[in-house]
């Protein structure tokens, strides 16, 4: 099912069974740059830091993510660097914000040729966020919904 944004981007709405396996299908289907990335931060390797991937948040699907900073970390193919898609991208990061995430974005030439940079820069941004405190993120209410 497609639900559209109010400026007209389209994002594929996942539910129950099918969420869980879009997911798993994500995870079996990585690049080379987040294959690489994960390597390097998975089972704690960065900082202490419990970084999952291929989250969704809410109706967004994020390469990366770390629960306890509320940060996103995205690893963009050349595909992100036509005009509908960095403006989709732009979108999608101003909904992230907006709900309390913060968005780190590399590209897949920078996770390749300039990892030591791109955990460095991950782990300094880690480490400036503040703690949220709160358990993962799939058992907690969900950030996009609206309260009364």
């Amino acid at each position: 099912m497609l639900s559209t944004k109010s400026v007209n981007m389209a994002y594929i709405h996942y539910e129950g069974p099918r969420r869980v396996s879009r997911a798993r299908e994500l995870r079996r289907t990585q690049t080379e740059a987040e294959e690489i990335l994960w390597a390097s931060v998975r089972n704690r390797q960065l900082g202490g830091y419990k970084i999952r991937r291929q989250e969704f948040l809410n109706e967004i699907i994020v390469d990366f993510y770390c629960t306890e900073k509320r940060l996103s970390i995205e690893i963009d193919g050349p595909y992100h660097g036509s005009p509908d898609k960095q403006a989709s991208d732009k979108i999608r990061d101003q909904e992230l914000f907006e709900h309390g995430f913060e968005i780190l974005r590399f590209t897949n030439d920078q996770v390749l040729h300039n990892l030591g940079w791109v955990l460095e820069t991950i782990l300094t941004t880690l480490n400036r966020l503040p703690s949220t405190g709160k358990p993962p993120l799939n058992h907690s209410p969900n950030p996009f919904k609206k309260t009364p």
